[in-house]
């Protein structure tokens, strides 16, 4: 199994900046427990500095920025990716990770018809909550 590592670069109105590193058993509860220092320290969300350096953090970048609400396919992904970042990619590859990000439990993937139909799991749970 491989080792993960999460890294997160913020720095707050008053210019102070904060590099957090986790490493090793990174569980969503410590994830949460970082957001709650952060929001302690009254640092938003949206200052956090993102690496968008790999293929996959590039798609994700797209997934989160541009399809955070609501129903997306890989050909929607390559369009933005395309827009974005000025450089060709396969369908293929934008659909290897997708379903790796559906694997990991970063999005639900249903299937209609021939294609395959994504949404951002933090959107699909509210969801499923407000129906109850």
């Amino acid at each position: 199994m491989t080792k993960k590592q999460i890294r997160i670069d913020m720095e707050d109105s008053d210019g102070a900046r904060y590099n957090i590193k986790l490493e090793g058993n990174v569980t969503r509860d410590k994830v949460l427990k970082i957001f709650e220092m952060m929001d302690l320290m009254n640092i938003e969300e949206e200052q956090e500095v993102t690496n968008v350096d790999s293929v996959n953090t590039k798609i994700w970048h797209i997934v989160d920025k541009f399809f955070p609400v609501g129903k997306f396919t890989s050909t929607n992904i390559l369009e933005k990716y395309e827009d974005e970042f000025n450089e060709p990619v396969k369908l293929s590859v934008i659909s290897t990770y997708l379903s790796r990000f559906s694997a990991k439990g970063r999005v639900n993937r249903t299937r209609t018809g021939r294609e395959w139909i994504y949404q951002t799991i933090k959107i699909a749970q509210k969801q499923q909550q407000s129906i109850k």
